[in-house]
C-alpha cells in the first residue's frame, strides 16, 4: 500500500463535534442510564421509521431478542430464520427455548423469499411454527409483501430483522412504499446501532412496533421483568401505604427479565445522529448508485447483488459476488491482495446451519442457496465518509485483483 494512502475499511462510524457536545452535555446531566434522554431517543425513532412505538436496547442482539420475549416464544415452538445472517437472528429465539429451522435463501441475493420460507414450513413437519424472521441483508429488503402473506395463512407472527436497513423503504402494497421499522407488514422491527451501521450510539439496538401490549412487554424484560407502575401491582398490602398511595421505593417483578438497559449518553450520541439520518442515507445511497456504475464492466467476473423491485433500500454493506475457483484465487488471498493496497473487506456470513452449535442440535442441512451465496460473498468499503475518489480507488484495486 502507497504510505500516502488511507486504509479504507469495510464500513465505520461517523462522529462529528455536534455528536461529541451531545454526549458530553449527557455525561454532564443528572443521568447516566434509564433517565429522560432515553425516553426522547425513543419517541424520535419511532417518528423518523413512522412506527407507533419504539423501545431501546443495548445491543441489536438485545432488540432481537426482546422482540421474541414480547411475542411469547417458548419451549414447544419453532422459528424460521433464514440461514445467511449473523447469529443473533436465531440466537434470539434460542434463548426463549424456541427451536429453529434453518430456511435457504436466494443464491444471488442472499436473502428469504417466500418460496424457501414455504420449503422451510414443509421441512418443519408437524412442528408449531410461531415466528418467522426475514432479514433484510445488507440493507436490501426481504420479500415482504409474499412472507407477510405465506405467514398470515399459517397463523405465524413476523419480525423483520431490519438491523442492516435503517433508512430504506420498502414495498407495501398498491405501489406505495414504508419505511423500514413501519411495521407494515411485521408484528416488530429490530435494528442495530452498532458503529459500522447507518447510524450508531456505540452499542445499541431498537425494537420498533405498533401494537402497545408488545410495547409494554418489551419494556418490561428490558428491565428485570420489573414494573414500577402501581396499577399493575399485585402484592396490594407490600405496595400501597395506608392512605392508598403506592409506596415510593415499591417495584414487582412480573417476569424474567433482563439488563437489556441502555444508557442515556448512548442515547445522547443516537438523538444527535439520528438529526443526521436523512443526510447518511443520502450519501450511502450516492456511493452505492457509483459504485453501481464502476462495477459494472467487471462483470461476469464480479457481480453486485441486486435490488428487489418496487424497494427504495439504504445499504449498511456492498456486496460483491466472486466466483473465487474462476479467478484461481482463494478468496483469503484475494482479501489479502485487497488488504496491501489498503483496502479492507469482509465476508457477510457463514451460513449459521454450518455452526457448530447448530450442527450439533440439528445436524446437517443442505441449503445449496445459502452456500452458493455465502461461497462468493464480499463485503467492499461503504461509508459516508467515503469520497468518490476512495470508490473509485476500490474498484481499481478490484479490478487489479481480479486479473
Amino acid at each position: 500500500m502507497d504510505n500516502h494512502q488511507k486504509f479504507l475499511p469495510y464500513g465505520r462510524q461517523s462522529i462529528d463535534e455536534a455528536d461529541l457536545a451531545s454526549v458530553t452535555a449527557a455525561l454532564q446531566a443528572d443521568y447516566l442510564t434509564t433517565g429522560p434522554t432515553v425516553g426522547r431517543f425513543e419517541a424520535a425513532f419511532a417518528a423518523a421509521v413512522g412506527a407507533r412505538y419504539a423501545v431501546a436496547s443495548n445491543s441489536g442482539t438485545a432488540a432481537l431478542h426482546l422482540a421474541c420475549l414480547a411475542l411469547g416464544l417458548a419451549p414447544g415452538d419453532t422459528v424460521i430464520v433464514p440461514s445467511v445472517t449473523f447469529l443473533a437472528t436465531a440466537n434470539a429465539a434460542r434463548f426463549c427455548g424456541a427451536e429453529v429451522v434453518f430456511a435457504d435463501v436466494d443464491p444471488d441475493s442472499g436473502r428469504l423469499t417466500a418460496e424457501h420460507f414455504a420449503a422451510a414450513l414443509t421441512r418443519a413437519g408437524d412442528r408449531k411454527v410461531k415466528a418467522v424472521l426475514p432479514v433484510h441483508l445488507n440493507g436490501h429488503c426481504a420479500d415482504m409483501l409474499a412472507i407477510a402473506s405465506l405467514a398470515e395463512r399459517h397463523g405465524i407472527r413476523v419480525v423483520e430483522d431490519a438491523c442492516h436497513a435503517l433508512g430504506g423503504a420498502q414495498r407495501a402494497g398498491n405501489d406505495s412504499a414504508a419505511p423500514v421499522g413501519a411495521c407494515a407488514h411485521s408484528d416488530l422491527a429490530c435494528f442495530s446501532l452498532h458503529p459500522v451501521k447507518t447510524m450508531t450510539t456505540g452499542e445499541g439496538g431498537v425494537t420498533t412496533t405498533n401494537d402497545e401490549r408488545q410495547y409494554q412487554a418489551m419494556q418490561m424484560f428490558r428491565s428485570h421483568g420489573m414494573t414500577r407502575d402501581p396499577a399493575t401491582f399485585r402484592h396490594r398490602e407490600l405496595a400501597f401505604a395506608p392512605d392508598g398511595q403506592a409506596n415510593p421505593w415499591y417495584y414487582e417483578m412480573h417476569a424474567l427479565g433482563w439488563n437489556y438497559r441502555i444508557t442515556d449518553f448512548a442515547c445522547a450520541l443516537g438523538e444527535s445522529q439520528l438529526k443526521k439520518l436523512p443526510g447518511f442515507v443520502a450519501r450511502r445511497r450516492e456511493l452505492a448508485a457509483l459504485y453501481d456504475r464502476l462495477l459494472a464492466p467487471l462483470a461476469p467476473r464480479l457481480k453486485t447483488v441486486p435490488a428487489q423491485s418496487g424497494d427504495d433500500p439504504t445499504l449498511h454493506l456492498y456486496a460483491v459476488l466472486i466466483d473465487f475457483p474462476a479467478i484461481g484465487k482463494s478468496r483469503a488471498q484475494f482479501m489479502a491482495e485487497l488488504r496491501g493496497l489498503g483496502i479492507g473487506t469482509m465476508v457477510h456470513y457463514l451460513p449459521v446451519h454450518q455452526q457448530p452449535y447448530y450442527r450439533d442440535r440439528y445436524g446437517r442441512v443442505d441449503l445449496p442457496g445459502a452456500d452458493s451465496y455465502y461461497a462468493r460473498q464480499l463485503s467492499i468499503p461503504l461509508y459516508p465518509d467515503m469520497t468518490q475518489d476512495d470508490v473509485a480507488r476500490v474498484v481499481e484495486a478490484l479490478r487489479r485483483c481480479l486479473g
